[in-house]
């Protein structure tokens, strides 16, 4: 019987943002090992700001699991933290509580900066590079550098190999900056591989010697360099199949009445990337237009030229929010529109 390497990720109990963690256990298994195989698993939740000294038991509850090809016998397990019941979801689990139907589906446009020795990849040390401009989709050396590339098709191939939805990479606007798509039929399916590929990514990057810069405005509110967004495009089985005008405006007008509310879970520090510059809208503000990457809900031409039929786009998530509360908070307001 094959003994398989079973890689445990959790989300700790850092603020502003979660960080990944994870452990290997070992278990013997006729085959690959199917999700309700896999055995809850605990950890020291004092050392990841999950529990005190005194008490510091949490669970790790197996929730989705995924191929490892970078292990002989690898398998992914994205966890839940529970309570040492086992049953209680602990207060840092976002996932447990959040709206889920798989008829709606998402898509999250993960942007990203790649760092080294304290400055985006292709950056000198001292100062800037060449403006931005050439480097959105770009290829060469000078705008891409050396090792770049290497590292997002190597993560690609791995989100691929797991199984993960990936659907596609590009250079961003931004020199250093990167960005992947994840597509998913339920917020939480789709969260999961968010998830599972953010640590797919960081772990690449060890052996290049390379961090992942989530932050949303790496480079400083002022800066004139594009930031970070995670764009949240969504759309439930109505707004494919019946829709209307009438129906996307109750939509927008429930966006705009909780607008607040998104921008609560859309990320920290977003308002050093909500300026009304660089492709966004002002965090104060809430917006919508056919094609305008400046709104704060996007319309595909698509979807207003199909009968307002199809998907939205929300940019005002940004690179280091959590896609559970994301996904949770959109499904939330889809839920208070009359149909």
């Amino acid at each position: 019987m094959p003994k398989f390497k079973l890689e445990y990720i959790w989300l700790d109990g850092y603020t502003p943002t979660a960080g990944l963690r994870s452990k290997t256990q070992i278990k013997s298994f006729d085959e690959f090992p199917t999700l309700e195989q896999l055995p809850n698993w605990g950890f020291d939740g004092s050392s990841t700001q999950q529990a005190e000294g005194r008490s510091s038991d949490c669970v790790l509850k197996p929730v989705a699991v995924y191929p490892d090809s970078t292990r002989l016998n690898g398998v992914l397990v994205m966890c839940e933290v529970m309570m040492p019941d086992g049953v209680t979801p602990h207060p840092t689990n976002t996932r447990a509580t959040i709206l889920d139907d798989p008829d709606t589906w998402f898509g999250f446009e993960q942007e990203y900066f790649l760092y080294q020795n304290g400055v985006p990849l292709g950056f000198p040390k001292d100062g800037f590079p060449a403006p931005q401009g050439p480097y959105y989709c770009g290829v060469g050396y000078k705008n891409v550098g050396d090792i770049a590339r290497q590292i997002v098709e190597e993560h690609l191939d791995l989100c691929l190999e797991a199984g993960i939805n990936h659907e596609g990479i590009n250079a961003e606007v931004a020199k250093g900056q990167w960005e992947f798509q994840i597509f998913g039929k339920g917020s939480k399916t789709c969260a999961d591989q968010i998830w599972v590929a953010r640590y797919l990514l960081l772990r690449v990057c060890e052996s290049y010697g390379v961090d992942v810069e989530w932050h949303c405005k790496p480079l400083g509110m002022h800066a004139d360099w594009n930031g970070s967004g995670m764009h949240c495009n969504f759309s439930t089985k109505f707004m494919r199949e019946v829709g209307g005008k009438e129906y996307f405006e109750k939509l927008m007008a429930q966006f705009e009445k909780n607008c607040l509310e998104h921008i609560a879970v859309y990320g920290p520090d977003n308002h050093m990337r909500l300026t009304g510059l660089h492709e966004t809208q002002s965090i104060d503000k809430f917006s919508y237009g056919i094609a305008d990457r400046g709104a704060s809900v996007r319309v595909p031409h698509s979807f207003a030229n199909n009968g307002y039929k199809g998907y939205l786009e929300d940019r005002r998530p940004n690179s280091q929010g959590d896609p559970y509360a994301i996904a949770g908070r959109v499904l939330k307001t889809i839920s208070e529109v009359e149909i």
